[in-house]
């Protein structure tokens, strides 16, 4: 499967266009990004996807921005509603696929459902923190 094209005709689909990154907000940034991760990262996978994510959050921050700041309680209250160890992107694949034992290796089939469900919940989580346009 092609996890690039997937995720572009996926962005298309919810009505994501393009813009210009100069002049983008944190959550226009990261819907960019969600609709092209492999343009970003050179491929698509769980792990590029977090890794990618995890590197914005951190430069994010140490710019003076939020960057992913409260993400992993906003899933843990809004999404799981359980208690966890795991960090956000581990909370995503609890919530995107419940029924995998984090010790085998991901489908194909579940990394795209981790990431249309991450994609999904971190646009919410943006838009909820932006508050009211």
């Amino acid at each position: 499967m092609d996890l690039d094209a997937h995720f572009a005709r996926w962005g298309r689909a919810k009505g994501w266009k393009p813009m210009d990154p100069n002049r983008l907000t944190e959550r226009e940034y990261l819907l960019q990004f969600a609709t092209r991760p492999g343009m970003f990262i050179g491929f698509t996978t769980v792990r590029g996807v977090t890794c990618f994510l995890d590197g914005y959050d951190y430069a994010a921050r140490r710019a003076g921005g939020r960057g992913l700041d409260g993400f992993r309680d906003w899933l843990l209250t809004n999404h799981l509603r359980c208690e966890s160890n795991f960090v956000w992107s581990g909370v995503i694949k609890q919530i995107a696929v419940p029924e995998w034992d984090f010790v085998t290796d991901l489908s194909p089939e579940q990394e795209v459902r981790i990431l249309e469900v991450l994609f999904t919940l971190l646009d919410q989580f943006l838009a909820e923190r932006e508050g009211p346009s």
